[in-house]
């Protein structure tokens, strides 16, 4: 039996549980994150260290990496591959002509099927490799030999929220995570002061992708690792300035107890992983209120790059802005950014049913010299050979007419375009092929799984072992499948 005093004594201010606070608690974590930061541990355990004190602590790759951060444009609502990067002039030919065999299902509406449909645009070759290309894109043109084109793409779905969910995250249903919150699951982020995966959609009021939110989240990954997204109007973070009362010492004083009942509360339930997330993005976004001010303060460059961008064009002007703010950001180790061109659907995005010839000159005026100018401003910079740059969509678009007022076209799942350049890819190349009229991708076919699994390998990752278990099973972005395209790799 304990002693009457025994019982009168707390646990809490015992020898053994006053050491261990001490030793272990949020002081220790403090003093270990300095020194690892100043490379004073060992490295095996330096990275154990920093990544269970910060999840989005720099993480060591599978194997060296070409690339070191990504910049998606994401084409949203289904580019025509016919009308852009996939010269078919045997369209031209054959126009009007019924598509023996074809199934009018294959797109959305099966009762507005035509004939086979030219494209409306000119095409001419362009540099060493002499691709063809679409009089849609004359300042992208210019940059085809540092462009790897991936001709043979397909999809599993023929619906715009499905494929989006496929192009993003691997799957067609929603809450899986997404490609950026893979990659800085598996690499952290080169910046303690910025979100390590940032987001921008179209910002002319047209309104986000279909799936909205759910295609930059993190799923079953703890939220830390989700996209952070820049509003289009107003501040681009919510809340990044706080009330005028809340004073920086005061605020620090918050967080410091915020971070101590937390880690409390962690001890006791190991196994909520979330919670060790939570605390961090309370961290981040204390330390974003300095950082992000300066980062998103396009008026530090020049105007000569400004206008490289096309920041001083109308038309232009927004996707420009969101172009040079995504060099800004990988330039201060932002490992992963996604610009969505266009909104929801119809005519607010490159989902040309209607007038293929006005909406895709629309939406490729708006974007050809940003991009161009981007791709021109991380070359100069020496950054192009560490960020890997992705123009895609969603899937690509029929060859034959969708009846409408102004001949559009349907969407197509069966084949789409796709260009990477930077970040270890082979400039010039093209990958596979489609049918004669672009219908079917017919040579080397290459899954969304393929993609994922080449996006991953120039980060450094090997996309079988970047796991996750979740539900008793381990979980990976590529799923049971995917090859690494090796043919346009450097």
């Amino acid at each position: 039996m304990p002693s009457p005093e025994a019982s009168f004594v707390s646990p809490l201010v015992s020898r053994r549980h006053l050491l261990r606070r001490a030793g272990s608690g949020a002081g220790m974590m403090g003093l270990l994150s300095l020194m690892a930061d100043q490379g004073l541990l060992a490295d095996a355990g330096s990275s154990r260290i920093r990544s269970a004190m910060n999840p989005l602590a720099p993480k060591s790759p599978h194997a060296t990496p070409s690339a070191r951060s990504v910049i998606w444009l994401f084409i949203n609502g289904g580019p025509s591959h016919v009308d852009t990067w996939d010269y078919k002039p045997v369209l031209a030919q054959r126009a009007g002509q019924s598509l023996a065999g074809f199934d009018r299902f294959t797109g959305f509406f099966a009762n507005a099927v035509g004939g086979l449909m030219p494209s409306p645009f000119r095409f001419r070759q362009h540099g060493r490799s002499g691709k063809w290309v679409s009089e849609l894109f004359p300042q992208l043109a210019q940059h085809v030999d540092e462009m790897a084109f991936i001709h043979s793409g397909y999809t599993k779905s023929n619906n715009h929220s499905p494929a989006l969910f496929m192009m993003n995250t691997g799957f067609t249903q929603m809450g899986y995570p997404c490609v950026g919150a893979w990659s800085t699951y598996g690499l952290g982020s080169e910046s303690r002061d910025l979100p390590a995966f940032v987001v921008m959609s179209d910002p002319k009021g047209r309104g986000l992708p279909k799936g909205y939110s759910q295609n930059w989240g993190a799923g079953f990954l703890p939220s830390i690792y989700q996209g952070s997204w820049l509003r289009p109007k107003g501040e681009p973070i919510e809340n990044l300035r706080p009330p005028p009362e809340l004073t920086p010492p005061r605020q620090r004083a918050q967080l410091d107890l915020l971070a101590y009942l937390n880690r409390q509360h962690q001890e006791q339930r190991s196994e909520e992983q979330d919670l060790q997330a939570r605390i961090e993005s309370f961290e981040l976004a204390f330390r974003m209120q300095s950082a992000a001010p300066e980062a998103l303060d396009l008026r530090h460059e020049s105007v000569s790059v400004q206008r490289q961008y096309g920041l001083d064009d109308p038309r232009c002007q927004h996707f420009a802005q969101q172009c040079l703010l995504a060099r800004r950001m990988v330039e201060r180790g932002v490992r992963f950014v996604q610009i969505y061109s266009g909104g929801n659907e119809n005519q607010r995005s490159w989902d040309g049913h209607n007038d293929i010839l006005g909406n895709h000159r629309q939406f490729a005026g708006e974007t050809d010299k940003p991009i161009a100018g981007l791709l021109s401003d991380l070359k100069q910079r020496g950054l192009l050979e560490s960020t890997l740059v992705i123009w895609c969509g969603e899937f690509g678009r029929l060859p034959v007419a969708q009846k409408a007022n102004k001949p559009g076209r349907d969407h197509n799942p069966h084949a789409f375009t796709c260009w990477m350049a930077g970040g270890g890819i082979k400039g010039g190349t093209h990958y596979g092929a489609t049918d004669e009229i672009g219908h079917r991708a017919a040579e080397d076919r290459c899954s969304v799984h393929d993609l994922h699994a080449t996006l991953l390998h120039l980060l450094g990752l090997d996309h079988k072992r970047l796991t996750f278990r979740h539900n008793g099973r381990d979980f990976r972005l590529t799923d049971v499948a995917g090859q690494v395209i090796r043919k346009i790799i450097a």
